[in-house]
């Protein structure tokens, strides 16, 4: 064993990996990264697909830029060699989620509205609300499909392919089948020849600054961390300062609006509630990862999405 190497013992976790070597030596100065990349290689899977813990406590051995020396490896340590299954880029994960509730509303409001809707004795052309309401629909989910590829930079390059229907099924379902079905049915309050104009131009108010909020937030959150990095920085900017996840907050305010545009309809704010009780548990343990990660540094938020409140 050349000096400043060790020797690694090697075991699978879980399912066998075929090819895995039972041992491997490797420099303490060489990155983790290289032992994923040796690994991948052996085994013919991606780097995305394998976990590589320490056998003493199995904490993680991150694929980065650390060094062996700096995880903690010695000579003759085992480390377990997990594979993750087949796996999906998130930003290929985001992509689809978001496809549907961008096309879902206009095909329920113009060919499937006959097959849809057969059971009225008269089916009318859609009113001009919910052509407004499937308007902004598809300007939201066409904004996050450009934040999805051009603007967001994702801390984990993938996730286990088979999760893919459960993470569609919230956008599909709840953003694309129920809003969709029942704003645009004939007998909704949207399809009204005379909605309430103040409930019509206060929801447009509130979705124009909540879309343009919660972009400028993302560019914020994006300019903290650098490409090909899993580093992040202190989020400052408008909203930074009162809560912790202010792009939360401008989302929720950009569903109110379209809320009030669609003339209170429940299947709206169903969303808007079930979407906003998830973003509540991922801020609240966003802001837990700031308080432990830049200690002092970080201002400590009590309110994690609506300012003075949660």
């Amino acid at each position: 064993m050349a000096a400043g190497n060790i020797t690694l013992i090697v075991e699978p976790r879980g399912k066998p990996i075929r090819k895995l070597p039972a041992e491997f030596e490797i420099s303490l100065d060489a990155s983790s990264e290289e032992l994923y990349n040796a690994f991948s290689a052996a085994s013919g899977h991606s780097v995305h697909r394998l976990r590589i813990t320490k056998g003493s406590d199995r904490s993680l051995v991150p694929n980065s830029s650390a060094t062996i020396d700096s995880t903690g490896l010695r000579n003759s340590s085992v480390i377990h060699v997990k594979d993750l299954g087949p796996q999906i880029a998130w930003r290929t994960v985001f992509i689809i989620e978001y496809l549907g509730p961008l096309l879902i509303p206009a095909l329920f409001l113009f060919p499937l509205r006959p097959l849809l809707y057969f059971n009225f004795d008269k089916i009318p052309a859609p009113s001009d609300t919910q052509l407004l309401v499937c308007a902004l629909l598809s300007l939201h989910f066409l904004k996050r499909e450009f934040e999805t590829i051009f603007v967001h930079r994702f801390s984990s390059a993938t996730m286990p392919a088979t999760n893919i229907v459960k993470n569609s099924a919230h956008y599909w379902i709840l953003a694309g089948f129920n809003i969709a079905y029942w704003v645009f049915r004939p007998d909704a309050k949207a399809a009204t020849g005379t909605p309430n104009e103040g409930l019509v131009y206060a929801g447009l108010a509130i979705f124009v600054f909540g879309e343009l909020a919660n972009l400028n937030a993302h560019y914020i959150l994006r300019g903290l961390r650098r490409p090909g990095t899993t580093e992040r920085g202190i989020p400052s900017g408008f909203g930074f300062s009162l809560v912790t996840c202010p792009n939360y907050f401008f989302e929720i305010l950009a569903w109110l609006g379209i809320f009030l545009v669609s003339q209170l309809s429940w299947s709206v704010i169903f969303f808007t509630f079930v979407g906003g009780a998830q973003m509540w548990s991922w801020g609240w343990k966003k802001e837990k990862r700031y308080r432990k990660e830049f200690g002092d540094k970080y201002k400590k938020k009590r309110a994690v999405i609506f300012p003075g409140l949660a």
